[in-house]
């Protein structure tokens, strides 16, 4: 019998291996889960859409999720099939996607036969028109039809993944740093936020010729490398199931009971909405933020020929994205005071001056780029601190309270300050790091309080019930977004002169109720006993 010494699974170095290998797939469908989201204005002056029909768009990521529980599915396969399994037919599923949406924004497409098609058809669906949740209208563009329709595709592989590297840094850490893990994989999978504001409007101005098709060609390049990711996880996972002799496959089979045993759980219920309004407050809300910095601040574009209008400069600013965010993670690690301030300090000055020169560029994605720099340094703490001292509830309650101060900052403080230059872009710089903090105490607190919840073999179920809850918000608020901005702003011609207050109080609205689930969670995690205040390793 091999003892437990000998498995990956114990060797440290093989098992966050593992999770960089499931994080970097993660951090390629952020990319592309975001890929249109910096250059709405383009999409409006190249491809016609106006907000309504960009959020429809946007929205329809989680569409089959939702409304053919797709998720759900997901879940049972995982159960049944496994991470590995599971693992590669998401990363297909999302490719598969990809490229239908890339088509849909493509010169390939206008004129085609399928735009003629796509524009006189699926205007009405029974069924669900009258429910008001149909995922075309009639007047959407036939490019807005397809690539919802390929995003649909490519949000059931993410999703599908999302799941999936849930389970898998369960299956890989349990016993061991579980919420540092699901931190550091996080914090990691959202400098595809960063890359993805830096990087779509680069290769769709590039060359001075604007095609949006060229950002979208990107996203699909990056799910391709992702897909090498998760196949190199595949063979490491078998290797693990056979040293310990566990049998993945077909071990542990659904049963509806098994759904019954989730249901009944207040403390499931109580985590999943809390889930639901955080994700529906952020994710969202990064569709349009570029946008609504946009309409919030005023840019004056350097002159042509300078360093800050060359191309070159996108790369620059991305290294040093790149350094701030290796110096926050690293330092989190450091057992050397010396060495982990020396971290820190270049974190800092990085960040620094990446944010110069995001205002340099004066550019709105480039000033968004910072959402996530913040919570890459402090995540890995925030896990750290849950693993060895608990305190998950107290940290989304916290977490409520930097989301409704963050929109409500957006709403009415940012536009007072446009036209002020550098007071203008330095709060919506502090009020940006603040939401991607906020955001970070998701998967540090909310994720690993899953497994305290449910029994060990529906795990997979449980995460796929949470993710098919958030989904909803997920669908229904970039819809919702797009729909009050148009009411609000009849007659808008210019994507810049937009009126984001509304939606903004919309969006903090929900983390008012976010903050009320928190205090109710507190209290019945104090009655039950859940275990949400208790650290991970004991």
């Amino acid at each position: 019998m091999q003892t437990q010494s000998q498995t990956l699974r114990d060797s440290a170095t093989m098992r966050w291996t593992a999770l960089l290998l499931l994080a970097l797939a993660m951090f390629c469908s952020y990319i592309f889960m975001d890929i249109l989201s910096p250059i709405k204005d383009l999409m409006e002056s190249t491809r016609g859409w106006d907000s309504t029909a960009f959020g429809t768009m946007q929205g329809s990521e989680t569409f089959l999720n939702v409304f053919v529980f797709f998720l759900i599915f997901a879940g049972i396969i995982l159960d049944a099939m496994g991470v590995r399994f599971t693992a590669i037919l998401s990363g297909i599923v999302m490719l598969v996607g990809a490229v239908i949406k890339w088509y849909a924004v493509s010169d390939l497409f206008i004129g085609s036969d399928l735009e003629t098609w796509f524009t006189t058809h699926l205007n009405y669906i029974p069924g669900f028109d009258e429910l008001g949740v149909s995922p075309f209208y009639e007047g959407m563009p036939a490019s807005a039809k397809v690539a919802a329709l390929g995003f649909m595709i490519f949000g059931c592989g993410c999703e599908m993944a999302g799941i999936t590297v849930s389970r898998g840094i369960v299956k890989w850490f349990k016993g061991r740093e579980t919420a540092l893990a699901m931190g550091s994989e996080m914090a990691l999978a959202r400098l595809g936020v960063a890359t993805c504001m830096i990087f779509s409007p680069f290769f769709a101005k590039l060359g001075g010729n604007v095609s949006v098709s060229r950002s979208v060609a990107f996203g699909v390049v990056l799910l391709m490398i992702a897909l090498m990711m998760l196949v190199v996880y595949f063979f490491m996972d078998l290797k693990l199931d056979s040293q310990t002799g566990e049998a993945e496959e077909k071990d542990e089979p659904f049963k509806l009971a098994d759904i019954k045993e989730i249901l009944v759980s207040s403390g499931f219920w109580l985590v999943a909405l809390l889930c639901v309004l955080y994700y529906s407050a952020i994710f969202p809300f990064q569709k349009y933020a570029v946008n609504m910095l946009q309409c919030n601040l005023s840019f004056t574009p350097p002159a042509e020929g300078t360093f800050w209008a060359s191309p070159s400069v996108t790369i620059y600013q991305y290294l040093i994205m790149l350094v701030v965010a290796a110096a926050a993670f690293a330092s989190n690690f450091m057992k050397d005071k010396v060495w982990k301030y020396v971290l820190l300090c270049v974190a800092i000055v990085s960040l620094i001056g990446f944010c110069y020169m995001g205002y340099m560029r004066q550019s709105a994605e480039t000033i968004f780029a910072v959402f996530p720099l913040l919570a890459v340094g402090i995540t890995p703490i925030l896990g750290s601190y849950v693993d060895h001292k608990g305190k998950a509830a107290t940290m989304l309650i916290l977490g409520s309270l930097l989301l409704i101060a963050c929109h409500l900052t957006f709403a009415f403080v940012l536009p007072s300050f446009k036209g002020t230059g550098v007071g203008g872009v330095a709060i919506a710089y502090i009020t940006i790091l603040v939401l991607g903090a906020s955001f970070s105490l998701v998967p540090a607190s909310l994720w690993p309080s899953v497994p305290k919840l449910v029994n060990e073999k529906i795990i997979g179920s449980a995460y796929a019930l949470i993710f098919w809850i958030q989904n909803i918000g997920l669908w229904l608020f970039p819809l919702l977004i797009g729909k009050v901005l148009d009411k609000t702003n009849p007659g808008i011609k210019d994507a810049t002169d937009y009126d984001y207050t509304w939606p903004l109080v919309m969006l903090a609205s929900l983390g008012v109720a976010a903050l009320i689930l928190g205090l109710v969670l507190k209290v019945v995690d104090r009655r039950k006993g859940l275990g949400l205040e208790e650290p991970n390793i004991k």
